[in-house]
């Protein structure tokens, strides 16, 4: 998963966003997020620069070069971009990039939006600074919001700023991942180069999922490593488990909050969906998984706003990859197709989506 503390978070965030709305609380927020990217490529040096250097060490000089063999097979393999985008290298000296704000209110599972130039409307608020986040989380939880704050590794400025040294670069928050999941992060970012339907969350990361699994599968298959193969299958069927799950949870706390019951049943009955919840998961963990507890941090703090970001990264996948199947598994008609689609209007964009999942 990319969401939520679990593993790699794979959101959009546009650095250089300017608040244009009510909805954004101006110049202050512009200003931390232009210097937060302008520090983050400044760190940055081209791969070659510490392929070169002597100081580097040997296991980052091996992590660099199977990311530039990954990052060149998503330019003639997946037909994904060909440009600056992970050239480079920074190390931040910290966890994560940015570290992302997501609301709710305490009786349904729709994300809070903020509006922005260029990216639209988006169900996240990004800040480059941990105790910046968190205060802005306090003030929206004293405003009665369910609030989640997770790190993000990774964001995508979508291939629009003007010079190769702004571009997106290798970080190293990510740049240890296992083989498949450093491969599946660099697919899903550039993936929100080649199409982007503004105020549209869903599908916009619905898709980069939906690429970041076609070409990670793809590029383990030509692979002579099982090791690398197997640690992916072995993460991926709990990253299954883990949406089975999850997913079950969120439609019953949906039929919660859809109900015609009392405010104070509601609370009742979702107190009593996320005690179940979180006994399922432990039995998950004992049963099935060996104790393995990277998703623990997820359950600790599930609430609303949790249960709203997961959404946003696989409603849509199965619909990507069947149009992606419609196309002949071609990936510059796929992608020629789902730019169509994302032109249009919301209404119609989700109508197309849908016709093709009834298929």
């Amino acid at each position: 998963m990319r969401v939520a503390g679990v593993g790699v978070a794979g959101v959009v965030l546009l650095a250089v966003g300017v608040c244009g709305t009510a909805g954004c609380s101006g110049l202050a927020y512009y200003a931390q997020s232009v210097n937060g990217h302008l520090d983050l490529v400044q760190r940055s040096r081209p791969v070659s620069e510490w392929l070169a250097d002597a100081e580097t060490r040997v296991e980052l000089k091996q992590r660099l070069i199977l990311s530039q063999e990954i990052r060149d097979y998503a330019v003639t393999e997946l037909g994904l971009p060909d440009n600056t985008s992970y050239r480079r290298y920074a190390d931040l000296q910290r966890g994560a990039a940015v570290w992302n704000v997501v609301a709710a209110p305490e009786l349904s599972l729709t994300l809070q939006t903020w509006c922005f130039p260029v990216v639209g409307c988006v169900s996240y608020r990004g800040y480059f600074d941990r105790a910046a986040a968190d205060a802005y989380a306090a003030e929206m939880s004293a405003g009665g919001l369910e609030v989640n704050v997770y790190g993000v590794p990774a964001y995508s400025t979508l291939g629009k700023l003007p010079f190769d040294a702004l571009a997106d670069p290798l970080l190293n928050t990510f740049i240890d991942y296992p083989e498949g999941e450093l491969a599946r992060l660099i697919f899903h970012e550039l993936a929100h180069q080649v199409a982007y339907a503004a105020d549209d969350s869903v599908f916009n990361e619905s898709f980069a999922a939906a690429v970041e699994h076609i070409g990670a599968v793809r590029w383990l298959g030509q692979l002579q490593r099982s090791a690398a193969r197997e640690e992916y299958r072995r993460l991926g069927e709990r990253r299954d488990q883990f949406r089975a799950l999850t997913h079950t949870y969120r439609d019953r706390l949906r039929a919660v909050y859809e109900s015609a019951a009392a405010e104070a049943e509601k609370r009742a009955a979702k107190a009593a969906v996320m005690a179940q919840l979180r006994t399922d998961y432990a039995q998950l963990k004992l049963e099935r998984w060996g104790g393995y507890s990277a998703y623990d941090n997820w359950f600790a703090r599930a609430n609303n706003a949790s249960f709203g970001v997961l959404s946003a990264y696989s409603e849509l996948v199965p619909s990507f990859e069947r149009l992606f199947e419609r196309q002949g598994r071609d990936f510059p008609r796929f992608y020629g197709e789902v730019r169509r689609i994302a032109a249009l209007p919301t209404q119609e964009r989700r109508a197309a989506l849908a016709a093709i999942s009834g298929d």
